[in-house]
């Protein structure tokens, strides 16, 4: 009996024109939403350029310019208290070497 329903149902389809389930539509809202992301694509390039450019030229303008020199600071005692000698020797390991 499921057999001859299932006939049934295949002779209704083909009857009806086809057995095929149709294809999905494409549904296409607007062609200009790929120039729509062109343009702006564009436009994110150039202002992507004139970053660059920019920041280019800041960054020569203040590489260029003098920056001050300030005097060593007098050597004040209470900066460098050691209780006890490091076993490299009187300097700090990372500290400027004073000749005396």
């Amino acid at each position: 009996m499921a057999m001859a329903m299932v006939r049934c149902g295949l002779l209704r389809t083909a009857l009806r024109g086809g057995s095929r389930p149709s294809a999905p539509v494409k549904r296409n809202f607007s062609s200009s939403a790929r120039h729509d992301d062109a343009r702006e694509a564009e436009k994110w390039e150039k202002i992507t350029y004139v970053g660059i450019a920019t920041c280019t030229v800041l960054t020569i303008y203040n590489l260029s310019k003098g920056h001050p020199h300030y005097e060593e600071p007098p050597p004040y005692p209470y900066l460098h208290i050691r209780n006890k000698e490091f076993p490299w020797g009187p300097d700090g390991l990372f500290e400027k070497k004073h000749h005396h």
